[in-house]
């Protein structure tokens, strides 16, 4: 008897096969095989909003392969991954092959190891059709806001512009942080902090004067209580000494992936959503083979399965000792309305250490799995101990407090600590202090201060706001963001999210326009209703009619009010002279990026391509300037503005430098650490760029 097993890719096909065997057959579908086409709307709005899909370009011949391979098996499952993007692909594969939908053909794959492959094999259900139609629920919203709402945008704005369902909320609140930020007024406000020295000791503690909810405004407040504190004994008015616990964070769901994969690794969430992917289809590890090693990465549970708990609880006792152990297993509260499809994000088996593999993994395979292993692990130990001690010291009347700690058992921090956005408070041990213990005074000074704006967002901040809010699913927010710094509606100043003027335009027309499109509570609603849908609760079609009769008017009455109008941006002006008229030429947007041209539109038609020089000359030619070019897939590269009379590359951003030891060319050193070094293997000079 033969078996055709359909997944959606190569290397996870591969490491299937490893499990099953001779009488099994694994193909891979390439993702979805069926589609809505891009070229028209592709929704029946007349028909009850029927979908109109089709194969995808491309893949005739793949799915015609698909097909031959189908006729020629007794069995046929359909193994895509297990979300409602994976149950959507199986229902369009049954399509194509014209399989019984009643049929129990459907297998899910929590991790892709020889246990989870013969626990989905063994499972077999039929293909759930409300998680297919909670999909086509999405899909169709999106393309009827997008492909109904980008025309417009693109025709009052600028030409090309799209306009998406989530991305226009995620782009709103960026702007309203921006916002924020100019409408911010700093504050001036005082502390005064000290150093006092025990009697008999030689160690000065800190200590910052305590006002309650009064506040020293200005220099003149702050220099009289100085004055009432010149000539004043200190005593130690009450110390409270105490013990506190700090438990580990628990173990990855898809947002708390990407946010510390940003904070920690510097990964941008599509990159740590690809990478994710490589480790859970499977890689090559030696004396295991193809092997998937970390559980299905889109997830919003915090379950862990009691296998997966006694596995790392017995790795722990064995590395660490039994007093890492806490006194009974934890287990982690998922949010309410999180799906539980699926465990959280561990490794399939807790020890196999990062270490012991790395030699098998691609740099970013290392980093994300000892991340994951680490934090999983973590997770299961017991928690820190820490010392604390609070003290009150009264001088003149004045109080100044105190605090410190200290570890008294390093727990799960021994392994792993959670960052996070804000800066955290760092470890310090005060001395022995006693009720009315005299202090001497060390130093005491005045520090001004102002009031800070609220920071801007960087991914890890905007995806916990994303989530926080309802807004999207974890799983949509990698391609979110890349598709709103793509489209140039923000842009990354280091770390941060910054709106652009483009960015800023579209979300005031649509804030004008739209307010519910771009409406946060509304958004998540309908993340909600899309969620009673995969319950069987609502007929999908029925929540498209309800959003789109009101949508429909909305836009109806936008077109009619603003007939006729233009928003205006401001353009970039050049340094560059129009030949023709003399006018400054200026930067401009169009369908295939940016280009120059010449203000002077009708009339003076003068276009030039748009170059991005970095102030560098060539360092091949010396006659040409180094600018930024960009491969198919965006990835940014240095070539000679003389191309193709210079075939100067480097994938790496010259300076304005010379090597000291060889005298060549320095280049900037990409990564966290900035860095000028020399590419002459010969040398090898590095040094610290300044900042």
């Amino acid at each position: 008897m033969s078996n055709l097993v359909i997944v959606e890719s190569p290397a996870k096909a591969k490491t299937i096969k490893k499990y099953l065997g001779k009488d099994f057959n694994v193909i891979a579908s390439m993702g979805h095989v069926r589609d809505l086409p891009d070229a028209r709307l592709s929704v029946d709005i007349k028909n009850n909003y029927e979908p109109k899909y089709s194969i995808i370009k491309g893949k005739e011949n793949l799915v015609k392969e698909i097909k031959e391979e189908a006729s020629k098996s007794d069995k046929i499952f359909l193994a895509t991954d297990p979300d409602r993007e994976g149950e959507a692909i199986s229902w369009h594969l049954a399509y194509i092959l014209d399989l019984d939908l009643n049929d129990t053909n459907r297998v899910e794959f929590n991790e892709i190891t020889k246990s989870g492959v013969n626990n989905g094999m063994n499972a077999p259900r039929s293909i759930n059709l409300n998680l297919v139609n909670a999909q086509q629920a999405r899909r169709v919203l999106d393309r009827l806001v997008g492909y109904k709402l980008s025309p417009f945008v693109s025709q009052k704005i600028r030409r090309g512009m799209s306009a998406g369902r989530v991305q226009s909320v995620a782009v709103k609140i960026i702007v309203d942080r921006e916002e924020e930020i100019r409408a911010f007024k700093p504050e001036e406000y005082w502390t005064i902090d000290a150093k006092f020295i025990p009697k008999g000791s030689r160690k000065a503690f800190p200590a910052t004067l305590y006002l309650g909810k009064d506040k020293i405004s200005n220099q003149e407040e702050a220099e009289k209580i100085l004055g009432e504190l010149e000539n004043a004994e200190y005593t130690v008015k009450s110390v409270k000494n105490g013990t506190r616990k700090k438990s580990p964070a628990p173990p990855f769901i898809t947002s708390t992936l990407q946010q510390e994969a940003s904070r920690k690794l510097g990964f941008q969430s599509r990159r740590t959503m690809k990478v994710a992917q490589e480790l859970y289809e499977g890689v090559e590890i030696d004396n295991f083979g193809a092997t998937g090693l970390i559980t299905y990465m889109r997830t919003d549970s915090l379950r862990i399965s009691n296998q997966a708990v006694s596995e790392v609880a017995e790795y722990i006792e064995n590395t660490f000792g039994k007093k890492y152990l806490p006194s009974k297993p934890r287990f982690f509260k998922s949010r309410s309305n999180a799906q539980d499809g699926h465990e959280a994000i561990r490794p399939t088996m807790p020890s196999l250490e990062p270490d012991n593999i790395k030699k098998n993994l691609t740099s970013d395979q290392y980093k994300l799995y000892n991340l994951i292993w680490k934090r999983f692990v973590a997770s299961q130990m017991a928690d820190c101990t820490q010392k604390t001690t609070r003290a009150d010291i009264e001088g003149n009347g004045y109080i100044f407090k105190a605090s410190g700690y200290v570890v008294t058992f390093d727990g799960f921090t021994s392994l792993y600590v959670e960052s996070k956005d804000t800066a955290e408070e760092k470890a310090s041990e005060l001395p022995e202090l006693k009720d009315g213990m005299s202090v001497r005074k060390k130093e005491i000074k005045p520090n001004q201060h102002f009031t800070q704006a609220p920071p801007r967002y960087t991914e890890a901040s905007l995806i916990k706001t994303l989530e926080e809010n309802g807004i999207g699913r974890p799983s949509t927010y990698a391609a979110t963001i890349s598709t709103i710094t793509g489209r140039e509606y923000v842009k990354r100043d280091s770390k941060t999210l910054v709106p652009t003027e483009l960015g800023e335009a579209m979300v005031n027309l649509l804030k004008e326009r739209f307010p519910k499109i771009v409406n946060t509570k509304f958004t998540a609603q309908m993340e909600e209703s899309l969620d009673t849908v995969e319950h069987g609760e609502i007929e999908w079609k029925a929540l498209i009619d309800d959003f789109y009769k009101d949508f429909e008017k909305t836009l109806a009455k936008a077109k009619t009010d603003m007939e006729g109008v233009k928003i205006q941006l401001e353009e970039d002006k050049t340094d560059i002279i129009c030949e023709n008229c003399g006018r400054n030429m200026v930067i401009k947007v169009g369908r295939f990026g940016k280009f120059i041209a010449c203000p002077g539109y009708p009339e003076c038609k003068n276009v030039k391509k748009y170059v991005q020089k970095t102030g560098v000359k060539c360092p091949k030619c010396s006659d040409g300037d180094v600018i930024i070019k960009t491969t198919k897939r965006k990835t940014v590269f240095y070539g000679c503005s003389n191309y193709p009379d210079c075939d100067y590359v480097s994938w790496y951003e010259p300076v304005n430098e010379k090597c000291p030891q060889c005298g060549e060319v320095l280049y900037k050193k990409k990564g966290k650490k900035k860095a000028l070094f020399c590419q002459n293997k010969d040398c090898g000079y590095e040094r610290a760029e300044k900042s």
